[in-house]
């Protein structure tokens, strides 16, 4: 389930004592979660000779069982591997401003935490700022090229290859020409999404109908962690006669796993591996994720940190570079993988050219 752990920001003063002393605990103690005005801090500290490391989740943070779960997994990994000195999470709160975001990442380096990684796109701005005020510091960010500089590492997916993949899947399952896609905010990077998931689907039946939805409208991101709205607009795709829908909603993805199960439709995760991750009763009808490897790239970002060489602009983890993919957990695409396979192939060989707009 989600954790609604949202609120303002406190004065500068209040809240740097306040991670100050978080970051403080060290030693070999477990990571624990301290209530802060506006921020949810967990603060690891594994006590190794590695780097201190600070991350700043989206909307959602951890626990959202999706995007920010996959930024988690990175970071778990590293303080398994990398024998980090310390860990430090923050989380964003909705509806909050570009001041809030910047004063999280500022809070971080002015602690102390070297390299720092913003987890979506929502922090450009933000971070490009503070990247500035500390040129000492390594930064990465999560989805977005526009943030600069050269402290600041880029990480980005070809998330229209992967969801492509799972169109395919959707239309190969469908059983009445008819799947959906909920998107959680209406913006650039979730309608690449939409875009590779509806080429995929009309690869497989040209006449396909593909019914779109967006839960809100920017400056609003609530889209991302609103299960209800995700809920509402999977039950009018489904009462509207599909019997797959995909979502690219973070936290709002559990509302379309309960439409799914309520109408014996079926749903297709993103990011992680929803069937692993998304409630127990809910698992079954999730047949297919699109696996965006968060992971692999927030992993991939402090191990070059740790050794002293973070790579600064733009590093793309496409399907050729394995940094999307499809799930196959609990055997639901074993009869059509082959098919599948056949498609993911033509895309990285070049046969295909996936669309990263909606034409």
């Amino acid at each position: 389930m989600l954790h609604n752990r949202f609120g303002r920001l406190a004065a500068t003063a209040l809240a740097g004592t306040m991670l100050m002393g978080a970051a403080a605990c060290g030693g070999s103690e477990e990571p624990t979660t301290t209530a802060s005005p506006g921020d949810a801090a967990t603060s690891a500290a594994p006590g190794g000779t590695g780097p201190k490391v600070g991350l700043a989740y989206d909307i959602g943070g951890r626990g959202d069982q999706s995007f920010n779960d996959a930024a988690a997994a990175g970071l778990d990994k590293a303080k398994a591997e990398l024998g980090l000195a310390e860990a430090k999470e923050l989380e964003a709160g909705n509806g909050e401003t570009d001041a809030a975001k910047e004063e999280r990442l500022r809070l971080l380096a002015q602690g102390g935490y070297n390299p720092i990684i913003a987890v979506g796109f929502a922090y450009s701005g933000p971070l490009k700022k503070v990247a500035t005020e500390f040129p000492e510091v390594k930064f990465a960010i999560v989805d977005d090229e526009a943030a600069t500089g050269p402290n600041i590492s880029n990480l980005v997916f070809a998330e229209h290859e992967g969801s492509f993949l799972v169109g395919v899947a959707a239309a190969l399952k469908s059983e009445k020409n008819h799947v959906g896609f909920v998107g959680g905010v209406e913006v650039p990077l979730i309608k690449k999404f939409e875009a590779g998931f509806a080429a995929g689907a009309k690869a497989v039946k040209s006449d396909i109908k593909v019914d779109v939805k967006y839960l809100t409208q920017p400056p609003d991101f609530a889209g991302f962690a609103d299960p209800a709205k995700g809920k509402t607009a999977a039950e009018g795709m489904f009462d509207a006669g599909a019997d797959v829908v995909y979502h690219a909603a973070g936290g709002s993805g559990g509302g379309v796993f309960e439409a799914a199960k309520a109408a014996n439709g079926k749903a297709i995760g993103v990011d992680s591996d929803q069937a692993k991750t998304a409630a127990a009763d809910l698992q079954g009808v999730i047949m297919t994720s699109m696996l965006k490897k968060v992971d692999v790239a927030v992993f991939d970002f402090l191990k070059n940190a740790a050794a002293g060489a973070p790579k600064a602009g733009t590093t793309v983890y496409d399907l050729k570079a394995g940094g999307v993919d499809y799930s196959t957990t609990g055997g639901q695409v074993d009869d059509i993988k082959a098919k599948i396979d056949e498609y993911k192939q033509k895309v990285i060989s070049g046969e295909i050219t996936v669309p990263k707009e909606v034409g």
